[in-house]
């Protein structure tokens, strides 16, 4: 029988020429063909990158915190704010406004008469742990005020109801609260009667008023990342850059999203700017901004049609943002890069159950050794769900790829010194050892004006007390002035050198204690 052999080994020699032929023809042409840069690009078909296979995972149920009373107040917040030593959460309440806080260590079932924090004559709206101290919280209500909390090492045993300090400035009710990322004791405040507020907690007084820059409600505020500049997004669809320190508008993009429904910006590590909305046709949608370029955006998504707000959640050490709608029952996740599409899609975390609000713990909070880059604090409708977001490794060893050095809780300036005009980039730590904080210290207010009760009220055109004038002589100037009045000039030189001398005193002081306490930290690290 004749299998051909000869014939087919011609006929394969033959065949192979005409397959490098029309290889070598369809290179020729694929390089004068407009076509050939998409059919090569389709050859690229999985992004790398590390996160791609994060997932999210709720915690078993003993580990959730039961039976809180979530707040039903009509506000687009989170509701909830955690850091690594307490949960808090706004809760129900009658006469008043309330939230709870928590060690983290209290889960299970919470008792309806545990101990909330209550000093609120109106709802509580906002929430905002302080980045510096671990046991300073802020709150803004519908009572107009912002009051500033010490809760103690161990958590509330009783209801608490004085606060460390009552900041009143806001006219309609207050919505946001947010502590500046790098300066001490600096907290902004945002209220319904369109008016930005920045004040040094650490004396009771208002450092800048920002009145004339917001035609409408603001819905919400995001610091940059050394604090020099904050973004905007407000109920006139228009999302704007701000200087507080000189009070004027950096950058403005009107017409962000061009929907209605409230839309949300946040400052990213880089300096731009990413922002959640709706599109015209009600469909929700992200986009990332350049304020430099703010004419178009750098990148557009549309998600889907449902109508809850989306808040957006940022990690700086991964550049991943965390999107979470309200009335949702899912976690979308997006890795920023700086190449195009620059929004990357990584995946969904999908439960059953639609949360009522979201926190997110800071990354020195995480536990490092189970590859644990973000965690959440879902609240359902009685019940507060951690949602833990893990990167799948092998290795037991530090990742130093998922975990580089990250904001610590230092504080990198004095509020002094950010409203004299400087700026300073966060203080980093390592993760890589078990990170053990400081001792913290208790919040102290030290009122400067001391006199502002007896002091006729300032003429309307007179300059305020503020950085450009220290409360210190303003006092002084008060005070000369009642004792010429009064006719006695001669104490007055007196009383002069007596707060001189009080004032190297202080000054003395406060540079000893600063010794020691340095001395005292290098003791503890062992250092010493």
């Amino acid at each position: 029988m004749d299998w051909g052999w000869g014939r087919g080994r011609r006929g394969w020699a033959g065949l192979r020429g005409q397959i490098a032929r029309s290889c070598d023809g369809g290179r020729k042409s694929e390089e004068h063909s407009p076509s050939a840069v998409p059919h090569l690009m389709f050859r690229k078909v999985v992004r790398q990158s590390k996160f791609r296979h994060v997932f999210g995972q709720p915690v078993k149920n003993d580990q959730c915190y039961e039976d809180i009373r979530v707040s039903r107040v009509t506000w687009d917040s989170t509701f909830c704010a955690v850091n690594p030593k307490f949960l808090a959460v706004i809760v129900e309440a009658s006469g008043g406004g309330a939230f709870l806080v928590l060690p983290l260590s209290k889960t299970g079932r919470i008792d309806k008469a545990y101990p909330t924090v209550c000093g609120h004559t109106g709802p509580v709206l906002d929430i905002d742990w302080c980045p510096h101290n671990d046991e300073v919280i802020a709150s803004g209500s519908e009572d107009c005020t912002v009051m500033v909390w010490q809760i103690p090492e161990n958590g509330l045993v009783s209801p608490l109801t004085e606060p460390v300090v009552v900041l009143e400035g806001h006219t309609k009710r207050v919505g946001i609260v947010s502590w500046h990322p790098t300066a001490r004791n600096v907290l902004l405040s945002a209220g319904c009667d369109n008016m930005v507020l920045i004040w040094n907690v650490g004396t009771a007084e208002e450092l800048y008023r920002l009145d004339s820059l917001h035609p409408d409600l603001i819905y919400n505020v995001s610091w940059n990342r050394n604090g020099s500049l904050f973004c905007t997004a407000c109920k006139d669809k228009s999302v704007r850059v701000i200087d507080p320190r000189r009070g004027t508008l950096v950058a403005e993009r009107e017409k962000a999203h061009e929907g209605a429904r409230p839309m949300r910006a946040i400052f990213l590590a880089d300096g731009k700017v990413f922002t959640t909305g709706f599109s015209r046709m009600s469909e929700r949608q992200l986009a990332l901004w350049d304020p430099e370029n703010f004419g178009e955006p750098m990148a557009l998504q549309e998600l889907d049609s449902s109508n809850g707000a989306l808040l957006p959640f940022y990690d700086p050490d991964t550049n991943v943002v965390y999107v979470c709608g309200k009335g949702d029952s899912s976690i979308r996740y997006f890795e920023i890069t700086d190449e195009p599409p620059y929004i990357h899609f990584l995946n969904t975390f999908t439960s059953k159950e639609p949360q009522r609000g979201m926190g997110s713990m800071p990354k020195r909070g995480l536990e490092v050794s189970k590859c644990e880059i973000a965690r959440f604090y879902k609240l359902h409708e009685r019940k507060c769900e951690p949602i833990v977001m893990t990167v799948p490794r092998k290795s037991d060893l530090f990742q130093d790829d998922l975990y580089p050095d990250t904001a610590g809780p230092e504080a990198a300036l004095e509020a002094e010194e950010w409203v004299s005009g400087r700026d300073a980039s966060p203080i980093l730590i390592s993760l890589r050892e078990a990170y053990v904080p400081s001792k913290q210290r208790d919040l102290k207010v030290s009122r400067r004006n001391v006199l502002s009760d007896s002091r006729p009220a300032a003429a309307p055109g007179a300059p305020r007390p503020g950085p450009s004038m220290p409360a210190a002589s303003t006092n002084i100037a008060g005070l000369s002035g009642s004792l010429a009045g009064a006719g006695e000039a001669g104490k007055l030189e007196e009383v002069m050198q007596e707060l001189q001398a009080l004032r190297a005193l202080v000054q003395e002081q406060g540079e000893r204690i600063g010794r020691l306490e340095e001395q005292l930290s290098r003791m503890e690290n062992g250092d010493a």
